[in-house]
């Protein structure tokens, strides 16, 4: 029997110990390695979770020989550099979401993937989770007919614990809608329209100069229109619609933090509501570790759709560096 693939996690931030929980719930494979710029948070993770070989340095863990997977969780701007580096030792590799924080450094790392032929995955791990297959199934079965217009919002008060240098809200959670519009657009209206679009934005400066709350209104090729919000000092508010020609599509649950029971409202016009429960076996987080391990095991460079392939990853970052391009522009 084949011994278990084993991670390497760089970073000891909040969302490495939300992916350790996922990675010893799934339980099929190893928490190996874990590196840390500072000794107390990288000891106390080695301890919690039971990781036996602790690093000072992200590229001891990348040398290592026994870690098969290479989990980063650094902020975004420093997202590049290790995935051309893990790419080039040849390990497969899920990237914390932004991928980056421009399209220069976005080109760089995928540049890197390609040449070395290596797994790679960002982690939008919400799109892994049945709740987003279901949205699909619902759109793409003629429930509310033709795709009109697409609303999200992604609020949440995480300012104070970001990296400056990581670019602000439209990175951080503005990523969430942006990515289940591309999502929606690419599976159930037009692969072409979803990457030509004329935008317009507004946004308010933060303490940390980044845009740190921003509108950004869309109009695809193919003449659906979206708008999207998101803000980083304030609030816990996650919002999502898709009107169609007949009816509509309310997410009632937090489509980005999706759980074990989970909710849609479908309404045709002028009709009662329906009420769909969408269950699962977790959160986003257990079912990317899953669709990692069956696609690494698989020797898979990739995951399918709906998760986000390193050509989806790159489409969603130009509408992240556009949006906030035209933000920068009217900032309040």
């Amino acid at each position: 029997m084949s011994q278990p693939l084993k991670w390497g996690v760089l970073g000891t931030s909040f969302i490495s110990g939300v992916m350790a929980d996922a990675i010893q719930l799934e339980g099929n494979t190893e928490l190996y390695a874990v590196a840390g710029r500072s000794e107390a948070p990288r000891t106390a993770m080695a301890e919690q979770y039971g990781i036996p070989v602790v690093y000072d340095s992200y590229d001891a863990v990348i040398a290592d020989e026994q870690v098969d997977i290479v989990y980063i969780a650094l902020p975004n701007h420093l997202h590049h550099e290790y995935v051309v580096k893990a790419a080039d030792a040849g390990k497969a590799i899920l990237c914390e979401k932004s991928l980056s924080v421009d399209m220069d450094k976005t080109d760089q790392a995928l540049a890197a993937v390609e040449r070395n032929q290596v797994f790679f995955a960002e982690g939008l791990m919400y799109l892994n989770h049945p709740l987003v297959a279901e949205i699909l199934d619902v759109i793409n079965s003629g429930a509310i007919g033709d795709v009109r217009t697409i609303n999200g919002q992604y609020t949440a008060a995480i300012s104070q614990f970001v990296n400056p240098d990581s670019k602000g809200a439209i990175y951080n959670l503005g990523c969430y809608p942006a990515s289940l519009t591309h999502l929606i657009m690419q599976q159930c209206c037009d692969v072409a329209a979803v990457s030509s679009y004329e935008l317009s934005a507004m946004g308010r400066k933060g303490a940390d100069g980044n845009v740190c709350e921003s509108t950004v209104n869309l109009r695809f090729a193919n003449g659906v229109m979206a708008q999207l919000h998101t803000a980083e000092d304030y609030g816990l508010h996650a919002e999502f619609t898709v009107l169609g020609s007949k009816g509509s599509l309310q997410l009632a649950t937090n489509p980005w933090l999706p759980e074990q029971e989970n909710q849609l409202v479908i309404t045709e016009y002028e009709q009662p509501s329906k009420v769909v429960t969408v269950n699962a076996d977790g959160n986003g987080f257990l079912y990317q570790v899953r669709a990692i391990r069956h696609a690494v095991e698989r020797g898979k460079k990739a995951l399918a759709r709906p998760a986000a392939t390193p050509a989806d990853s790159r489409q969603i970052m130009q509408l992240l560096t556009d949006w906030e391009d035209a933000a920068k522009q009217h900032l309040g």
